[in-house]
């Protein structure tokens, strides 16, 4: 009772090893993973050849395909004259279907001699001129089209094997597209190590176009043109902080960083209200910049690593996103914030910290923001109003207890009461009041600076106007700003 399982090599005949043509001469019958490969018409003559071509269309999926290849085999590996399987390639070089023939061969106690062949991996990188040891990146076609990014570092190539057709092309294409340019030049080898064999560069967004693709296809991903990859911009920053680096950037510390990690985000906002889109990619730079930075100076103190930031966030995102990474269901998004906030308060529970929905709000926000966020999640576990018109008779009272209030710490309270209750109201309505006074103070800046101009134009001065003039004049700057704003 054995398993013998030989590689048949990327195509060519005369790449057959001498020890797969010697096995597979002394055998009476081998069993194929598949008859579609240019080596097996060239086998020996008096084999009997078995394939498992059939179970191609049976099966739902590639996974379900090669687990019934696997146990097939393993079941004829158990015969008293055992098997052999030949696979195309190498055995240990995507075979799916092997990796699982060698579990169950140790968990059946069956021994498997693997004969090694000629990968695909030979003949590609003779074809492209490359040298794997340049941090070559290798993935299966299949694998990588079931994601949503790459697992690739775009700082250095990459194979992708196995694009055996147009269909699973687009997909493999939709995926890189979430990572590289759509005009990337890429590269099609094509029955690499045989006579057929052929190269066909085209951009990214053509892959899926290409009528040549079939199952002795594999793509060529040359890198990005500048460091881009998460890796490359790490070492970035730690060569700022080595001793041959900046002397400022090895005196920062955590402290040190605190002013400019608040600027950058400030700036990122800014860019947002803008609806600047070249300014936003620049100033999320600049962000990722300062979390890269605290990173760096937390591994030089042992404090943690990148590493550990990353699998924190995305174990937490993971279990509090359980209708996406679990079996729980949700009706909508009012559901997904209730079941966030139960999740954290189980969390702070199993920390054994006081469970509040207050918790984790920064004290460094914002005012305003601070009050929205402490209104919104009040409002997840019940607290609030059922209606519009109970916040804005609230708001209504506020300014009577202002009004009323005799002297300057009272008003200052019950207008903090006031400016509180219309933050409610906003959320109420659907606005973010920072967002909204942000825009008003654009607004009222782009008009007053417009007001001072015409001023000046008049030979005026603002201090000596009455008030109907100030009103008339901010009107003209209302209207020349409403035009300016419908030109855009």
């Amino acid at each position: 009772m054995s398993i013998t399982i030989v590689g048949l090599g990327p195509g060519d005949p005369t790449q057959l090893t001498r020890e797969a043509w010697e096995v597979l001469e002394a055998a009476q019958e081998v069993y194929l993973r598949t008859r579609r490969h240019p080596t097996v018409p060239h086998l020996p003559d008096h084999l009997v050849l078995h394939s498992f071509d059939h179970l191609y269309e049976e099966a739902e999926d590639f996974g379900e395909l090669y687990t019934t290849i696997a146990a097939e085999v393993l079941a004829l590996g158990r015969r008293p004259e055992g098997i052999i399987y030949a696979v195309p390639g190498h055995p240990l070089v995507g075979e799916a279907s092997v990796s699982r023939i060698l579990t169950g061969a140790a968990e059946a106690h069956l021994s498997v001699r693997i004969v090694a062949g000629l990968s695909f991996l030979e003949p590609v990188l003779t074809a492209l001129r490359l040298d794997p040891l340049e941090g070559l990146q290798l993935c299966d076609a299949v694998e990588l089209a079931a994601r949503y990014h790459p697992p690739l570092n775009p700082d250095v190539p990459a194979l992708v094997a196995q694009l055996y057709d147009r269909h699973l092309a687009a997909d493999v294409k939709l995926t890189l597209m979430n990572q590289y340019p759509a005009d990337h030049p890429v590269t099609l080898v094509l029955a690499a190590g045989t006579p057929q064999e052929r190269l066909i560069s085209c951009p990214l967004y053509e892959l899926d176009r290409r009528e040549e693709i079939d199952h002795l296809t594999t793509l060529y991903v040359p890198p990005l043109p500048a460091t881009s990859s998460f890796e490359g911009f790490q070492d970035t920053v730690a060569h700022l902080r080595a001793p041959d680096g900046c002397p400022w950037d090895r005196e920062q510390t955590h402290q040190s960083l605190r002013s400019g990690l608040l600027e950058e985000v400030y700036e990122v906002v800014d860019a947002l209200d803008r609806d600047d889109v070249a300014a936003l990619r620049e100033e999320l730079g600049d962000l990722l910049l300062q979390v890269v930075m605290h990173s760096q100076i937390a591994v030089e103190a042992g404090e943690f690593t990148m590493a550990e930031v990353i699998a924190g966030v995305d174990a937490k995102i993971k279990r509090r996103h359980p209708h996406v990474w679990g079996e729980r269901a949700v009706s909508g998004v009012e559901e997904v914030l209730r079941n966030w906030e139960a999740l954290k308060q189980a969390e702070k529970a199993n920390e054994g910290r006081p469970a509040s929905v207050l918790d984790g709000v920064p004290k460094a926000l914002p005012a305003l923001t601070m009050a929205y966020t402490y209104g919104r999640r009040a409002a997840r576990v019940g607290f609030d109003w059922t209606q519009v018109d109970g916040v804005v008779d609230k708001i209504r009272e506020e300014i009577e207890e202002v009004a009323t209030a005799s002297d300057p710490e009272s008003r200052a309270r019950e207008l903090g009461d006031l400016l509180f209750a219309v933050v409610n109201w906003a959320r109420w309505l659907d606005v973010d009041p920072e967002a909204a006074l942000r825009e008003a103070n654009a607004r009222f800046a782009r008009r007053f600076r417009w007001m001072e101009a015409r001023v000046r134009e008049l030979g005026l001065d603002m201090k000596a106007m009455d008030l109907d003039e100030l009103e008339a004049l901010w009107q003209q700057a209302k209207q020349a700003d409403g035009r300016a704003e419908a030109e855009q």
